[in-house]
């Protein structure tokens, strides 16, 4: 368990230290810095919403639906007693993003992004549109968690009998 702890505290204190550099130094450059022009940049962004800035509850139901998930994960972590890499680290990431995004909104109300990937360079319907969302640390630890629960599910989640259906 202490390989969970640690990998919960760093995701989170790597967060909020990318944050504060972000708020600090990306929020007066209105182009951000193109690290690789055209297509990746670090650019000062915020949002209220969840996963691709979408807004489908107000802000204090979002603090409030995370800490019930954040909750129920480490519950399920610590009832299920087990230690193996495997099933620690997913929801590691997942907690310690959720943690570190809840730290934001909790303290100025929205959640602080910088992470540009701009994989289309175009317009519809006369507006600019970017295929992916400004995005932090935070929100790929979440990222990264889910797929591994997804690409280790059998590993993560062995069946206690493989015949029942």
């Amino acid at each position: 368990m202490k390989w969970f702890s640690a990998i919960i505290f760093l995701v989170i204190g790597l967060d909020q230290f990318t944050k504060k550099l972000a708020v600090d130094y990306l929020s007066i450059l209105p182009d951000g810095i193109p690290i690789i022009p055209g297509l990746f940049s670090l650019t000062f962004a915020q949002n209220r919403g969840v996963a691709f800035g979408v807004e489908f509850a107000p802000p204090a139901m979002l603090i409030l639906l995370t800490g019930i998930i954040t909750l129920t994960v480490l519950v399920y972590v610590f009832r299920s007693k087990r230690n193996d890499a495997i099933f620690l680290v997913p929801f590691a990431l997942i907690v310690g993003g959720g943690i570190g995004n809840m730290i934001d909104r909790i303290t100025v109300g929205r959640v602080v992004d910088f992470i540009y990937f701009d994989i289309y360079h175009g317009t519809i319907f006369g507006h600019h549109v970017s295929l992916w969302p400004i995005f932090n640390i935070a929100d790929s630890a979440i990222t990264v968690g889910a797929c591994m629960l997804v690409l280790f599910h059998n590993r993560i989640f062995p069946q206690e009998n493989d015949d029942v259906r």
